[in-house]
């Protein structure tokens, strides 16, 4: 799976839990870059290893004991940490230029925020839109840096601090809460793992070509994965006591959902911020590590990204992954945003964006796009290219790449087959996705 990583250096989490820039109190803003002597491919990488009880340790401060699930948790949390440092250092490793300012940004309310020059904005200047070039996304490997991680952004990135920011927790909770980044780090045991982004919009652009839908042209870089850290959302749940047993007005055990809320002004429906929901069984389930993130790649977030704090949803479209987030509502309804229901919809084909207005087919549940589809690309040979055949070439063999992800079911078997030639194998990385 091709993903996305980026090289600036932030400091590593001090004793306090916190990366060193912030624990002296300071905004958001890059380091010094600084590019390797030697590049490290992507791929390379030791075999996926199961996830143990990592992070179950005692955490006093927070009045719970983590226990281990069994005695050799802690031969197996050091695997798995050393694996992710193996991945955590390919992606500082890989050979990117420094992001700088661009002069397209000049006069918009993203003129401060740094990018790669290489991404391709899809949506002109403002929104800030991109997708990194499929050969370069492909040539960085399993872990793609951070400069190059796709973007998708529906307004203004927000100017934050890690010091003034803070999430709400409330609605069906029995103790509402509001947690500082700092208690986010230190008062929740952290989770890191690799996850795959993917904008379920990812090759729309082909899709387009055939059909036009109201949505912009992704190609078929539309995604990346990352190493995401973070607290899980189960604990901060948990922590707050959550109301589980609403009847409905027919009496019923009411559905519960959890909202998440960004922080943006946006202008969907008249005014509204980004914000989206999911089953509290979803949330509440820690196998589906679910976090809070406030890392990636071993560094903070940055201001495209989410910086402080974002959702991270293994299996789950972009979409759902809100970002620069603020508020979180236990409610008996789904979010109420704007972009909760007029996103990430796949309507039948006679449904036009007149009769879904006139129908109401934007609040229809079963259309609504939550867990990623099944998706591969072959990226070599790329679109158009000529493979010669002679003599010389046809005693060589070709190597064919690309990608595919799914959803939270586990994967199918990867092949794939040439029409009357012999059948070749694929490699699979094994990633949460």
């Amino acid at each position: 799976m091709a993903a996305s990583v980026d090289n600036r250096q932030f400091g590593r989490l001090n004793q306090g839990g916190l990366p060193a820039q912030v624990a002296a109190g300071k905004p958001y803003g890059p380091a010094v870059t600084r590019r390797p002597e030697s590049p490290v491919r992507g791929c390379n990488f030791p075999p996926f290893l199961p996830v143990a009880a990592s992070n179950h340790v005692s955490k006093k401060s927070t009045g719970a004991t983590f226990i281990p699930d069994s005695d050799d948790s802690d031969d197996e949390d050091s695997g798995y940490e050393e694996y992710l440092r193996a991945l955590k250092s390919s992606a500082r490793a890989s050979e990117v230029e420094p992001q700088a300012l661009d002069p397209r940004d000049e006069g918009t309310a993203d003129h401060w925020v740094e990018r790669h020059p290489s991404l391709i904005r899809l949506t002109g200047k403002h929104p800030f839109n991109s997708e990194p070039p499929l050969a370069r996304l492909m040539y960085h490997g399993f872990i793609t840096p951070t400069p190059l991680h796709y973007v998708r952004n529906h307004g203004p990135v927000p100017q934050a601090t890690w010091n003034s920011w803070s999430v709400e927790v409330t609605g069906l909770v029995r103790r509402p809460s509001r947690f500082t980044m700092d208690e986010l780090v230190r008062d929740f045991p952290g989770r890191e793992l690799p996850v795959t982004l993917a904008c379920c919009g990812n090759r729309r652009k082909e899709q387009n070509m055939v059909n036009q839908t109201i949505g912009f042209n992704w190609g078929s870089a539309g995604l990346s994965t990352s190493v995401w850290r973070g607290a899980r959302l189960s604990d901060i749940l948990r922590r707050c006591g959550v109301v589980r047993k609403v009847a409905s007005a027919g009496g019923a055990p009411a559905r519960i959902n959890v909202c998440f809320e960004g922080d943006e002004d946006l202008p969907g429906g008249g005014g509204s911020k980004y914000g989206t929901s999911i089953r509290l069984e979803v949330a509440l389930d820690p196998a589906n590590d679910v976090i809070l993130a406030y890392m990636q790649n071993g560094e903070l977030l940055s201001p495209d990204h989410g910086f402080p704090v974002r959702m991270i949803i293994p299996g789950h479209i972009g979409g759902r992954m809100v970002k620069w987030l603020r508020r979180i509502f236990v409610s008996t309804e789904e979010c109420q945003s704007y972009y909760h229901y007029r996103d990430n919809k796949v309507l039948p084909s006679h449904v036009d964006a007149e009769l879904a207005n006139e129908e109401g087919w934007w609040y229809k549940q079963e259309y609504m796009i939550n867990e990623l589809n099944i998706n591969s690309v072959i990226t070599t040979p790329g679109h158009d290219e000529i493979l010669p055949i002679s003599t010389v070439t046809a005693q060589r063999p070709y190597t064919m790449k690309g990608y595919a992800y799914s959803g939270m079911s586990p994967s199918p078997p990867l092949h794939a087959h040439l029409s009357n030639f012999f059948p070749l194998s694929l490699v699979r990385e094994q990633v949460r996705v």
